[in-house]
């Protein structure tokens, strides 16, 4: 069987990040920015590893056949479906798939400045796949390439909008640095703590965030190649305000870890090597056509390790939206509003609880009010994932 608001203030993505680690290949360096804003920044010494040969490749929704089989939403179907609703923190480690373009800087010559990725055509969101038919194994990789093309013309296949295309990249000698350059800026890699949704009952397999991770420049969808989760701490909070939004922060523990498996523009997706420890027993869940205007809670945790319940409001129903802004949340626990003013970094993926179901999970925060935000119809983020654990 096939289980198959705008307003006019600008709205954030909740996933807090860890800063990226890229290579940069211009002449000039740059502050490097994160991958998604909205996780909490990772403290230096907190054993965060993102060498590529400590993350398991992403496994091929065509490969192996635990996971080739895609969900499709069936109403009949999901509603005999049981979840776990989750609310505790994970950490999310990954390299992409190709490394992605995301800013340019020109190069002095001493004849004069020039930008050889713009020459080339290249665009930001571009993922540079191969230089010379030979697969990119990540920023640095290209730098090196770079550095001992004497300044050949590189061949570049790259892909744009799902479709691959070729281009011409020919460095140049960088008068303050003597080393052949490129004029663009690229990143592979990134971290960050989100939230877990929901995990199916006796497996490790779950959902997180209800947004995809992007790409905090371009705003375009990480494209993974390597991926891992792990376990996190909330050591504390900053509290949000009207134009300064919040974040939990919080540091990566060792211990229980998994497979990162998919990004989508509905959450992540993946399994735990163990199923992690949860005070609530599966339930039923929530269509959109069951969630209401009115009460319902969310489920995180905001400050130490436990998970804790606090009271919203919903509002502003779109019965047909097919993204991750499918209707309001309000936060009006005076708890939650005391500890971090309402939505904060870190807490997207929330489960939202009503009349007994879990029907969806916070996902978005508006910048000038933190008490508001929005929220992901669960069946949403089912329809994006894998049959992992049937």
């Amino acid at each position: 069987m096939k289980r198959r608001i705008w307003k006019l203030l600008c709205c954030l993505l909740l996933m807090l990040s860890i800063p990226f680690f890229g290579v940069l290949t211009p002449s000039a360096s740059r502050t490097q920015k994160e991958f998604v804003f909205a996780m909490s920044h990772c403290p230096s010494g907190s054993g965060t590893d993102l060498s590529p040969e400590t993350l398991p490749c992403m496994t091929s929704l065509q490969g192996a056949a635990t996971y080739s089989a895609v969900l499709e939403a069936d109403a009949d179907d999901l509603r005999d479906l049981m979840l776990c609703p989750g609310g505790m923190p994970f950490g999310v480690k990954f390299y992409t798939d190709g490394v992605m373009v995301v800013g340019f800087c020109d190069i002095d010559t001493g004849k004069g400045s020039v930008n050889p990725a713009a020459r080339a055509g290249l665009h930001q969101k571009d993922v540079i796949l191969k230089i010379n038919g030979k697969p990119l194994s990540g920023a640095a990789d290209m730098t090196e390439r770079i550095e001992a093309s004497g300044g050949k013309p590189l061949q570049l296949t790259c892909r744009r909008g799902g479709k691959e295309f070729e281009a011409t990249l020919t460095p140049v000698l960088s008068a303050a640095e003597g080393r052949y350059k490129t004029g663009i800026w690229v990143r592979d890699s990134g971290a960050g703590i989100g939230t877990v949704t929901f995990l199916f009952p006796d497996s490790g397999a779950f959902a997180g965030l209800g947004h995809g991770i992007c790409d905090a420049d371009t705003g375009a969808l990480v494209q993974m190649r390597k991926g891992a989760v792990s376990d996190v701490t909330i050591s504390s909070v900053v509290k949000g305000a009207a134009g300064a939004p919040g974040e939990l922060k919080g540091h990566f523990n060792p211990g229980r870890s998994g497979a990162l498996l998919g990004n989508s523009t509905c959450g992540v997706w993946g399994v735990f090597s163990e199923l992690p420890e949860t005070p609530y027993d599966p339930m039923p869940i929530g269509l959109r056509d069951d969630l209401q205007e009115g009460d319902a809670y969310i489920l995180c945790t905001a400050s130490g390790e436990q998970i804790q319940k606090y009271d919203i409001r919903i509002s502003n129903i779109k019965r047909d939206a097919k993204g991750s802004k499918c209707f309001t949340v309000t936060v009006t626990d005076p708890d939650l509003l005391a500890l971090t003013g309402g939505i904060v970094q870190g807490m997207s993926g929330s489960p939202i609880i009503q009349n007994g179901k879990l029907v969806g999970a916070v996902t978005h925060v508006l910048i000038n009010d933190p008490t508001t935000g929005y929220g992901i119809f669960l069946e949403n983020m089912l329809a994006n994932m894998p049959v992992l654990a049937r």
